[in-house]
């Protein structure tokens, strides 16, 4: 019996990230992305810290990473490798966020947490991708969501 083929996954550091997407600091909310697959899934890292910008507001007593930029950062993870499946087939494309769907919030996010973004590839038409998202801290399943977005050429 021959042993099964091993896949090489993709990771992309933030400079590669930076390249990928136009958000930039406070907005940029992925720090790396590992496990690549092409654009069919990939893990996304975000290292939560107490000097971000929101934790000011939200809230000061006991800071909570609010949960629509969990969504957020689902989505940068989910585009970034849309934008990098294209390989070097002309500039960066724009990715457009276009629904979110069955989002769910389970577990607050504080500062020191470390959250894994698992995306997986659902459907691709064209150039619209849709996506089943996962968020984790420590294993444990914090946030989920269905995304989709689309490309377009800048």
């Amino acid at each position: 019996m021959e042993e099964a083929e091993k896949k090489t996954l993709g990771t992309a550091d933030i400079m590669r990230i930076m390249e990928l997407l136009p958000h930039r600091y406070p907005f940029l909310l992925i720090d790396k992305i590992i496990e690549i697959d092409g654009d069919s899934s990939a893990i996304g890292i975000k290292n939560v810290t107490i000097n971000e910008p929101h934790f000011t507001g939200h809230f000061p007593s006991r800071p909570v990473f609010p949960g629509v930029l969990l969504i957020e950062a689902m989505a940068q993870t989910a585009g970034a490798i849309c934008v990098d499946s294209r390989g070097n087939d002309g500039p960066p494309s724009l990715v457009y966020f276009m629904t979110i769907d069955n989002a769910k919030f389970r577990k607050p996010v504080v500062p020191g947490d470390q959250v894994h973004f698992h995306v997986t590839k659902t459907k691709q038409r064209s150039n619209i991708w849709k996506f089943d998202a996962v968020a984790k801290v420590d294993g444990q399943k914090v946030a989920e969501a269905e995304i989709s977005a689309m490309l377009v050429d800048a």
